[in-house]
């Protein structure tokens, strides 16, 4: 008996998965880069068009060198290289005296939370003294830093750190006891000593906390750092000093410029520890990605 072979079959292919839809996405990411971009940019432009208003129309002639147009700070504060580069060192030597002055308001900042977390016996024999360096005037004893510490770098950077201070405290030690109590018992069932408390409850219960007081002092420590800079003269010139020589020679648009990139640099660090903040606690806390 012969079978008939016949041709063989051939196995059909699988049909084709179809195209992801790509605009959709797309569509998306425009609509967040409009929302991102799009608000600053036009409060930046109502911004530039109201200082020209208050240039030309309200202020007199012989009074517009109180606030020069933008066209001529751009001019003579960024368009001009010399300027430009007396700044920029200006603003690298402040940028460097806010750095030191956070860190070591950083790690003051979270020892002294620390410590304080620990009983509340020492947060309220310390803590009305924080808020009292927090209320101080910095004008009022910038003398006695420059009779202790001489009027270099080091005095801008104990301005930097009692300015900065005070926000990482309260924050961090506001984090530290906003962990869960039930987290703390289940340690205190184990048999777990304070630091491995600290380690492993309180302080990623913190981070939100920590980095909202991050963001505040780093924007303070620039601001230190310029205050310390306009009243301390000796060593690098900073931006501060650059302020106040511009004052002294009436030149509004080089201090308009400098006073732009005094911002820009508070802008970024401030920037920075938002970004940090994503990535560091936005697995712990989504709301510190600053999504709305």
């Amino acid at each position: 008996m012969s079978t008939d072979l016949g041709a063989p079959e051939t196995v059909s292919a699988a049909p084709a998965a179809p195209d992801l839809e790509v605009e959709p996405v797309v569509k998306l990411r425009r609509e967040a880069l409009w929302r991102i971009f799009i608000p600053p940019f036009l409060v930046g432009a109502a911004t530039i068009g109201v200082w020209y208003f208050i240039s030309y129309v309200i202020l007199e002639k012989q009074r517009r060198f109180l606030l020069q147009p933008p066209h001529l700070v751009w001019k003579e504060g960024f368009a001009d290289s010399d300027t430009l580069s007396e700044m920029m060192k200006g603003l690298w030597s402040s940028g460097k005296v806010a750095f030191w002055g956070l860190v070591i308001a950083i790690l003051l900042g979270f020892f002294l939370a620390i410590v304080m977390s620990q009983a509340k016996l020492v947060e309220r024999a310390f803590f009305p003294y924080f808020v009292m360096l927090q209320a101080i005037p910095i004008l009022a004893i910038v003398p006695l830093i420059g009779f202790w510490f001489g009027y270099g770098r080091t005095s801008r950077i104990v301005v930097c750190v009692i300015i900065a201070i005070f926000p990482i405290i309260v924050n961090t030690l506001f984090g530290l006891l906003s962990a869960e109590p039930g987290l703390h018992d289940l340690l205190t069932l184990h048999g777990a000593g304070r630091l491995t408390r600290v380690r492993k409850v309180m302080f990623p219960a913190a981070l939100p906390a920590i980095f909202a007081g991050l963001r505040i002092s780093a924007g303070l420590s620039v601001i230190g750092a310029i205050v310390g800079d306009f009243f301390f003269g000796k060593g690098d010139v900073g931006i501060g000093q650059l302020l106040k020589r511009y004052v002294a020679r009436i030149e509004g648009e080089k201090l308009l410029a400098a006073v732009i990139l005094s911002c820009a640099l508070g802008v970024a660090v401030f920037v920075f520890f938002g970004w940090l903040a994503n990535r560091v606690a936005g697995k712990w806390a989504p709301a510190t990605r600053g999504k709305k």
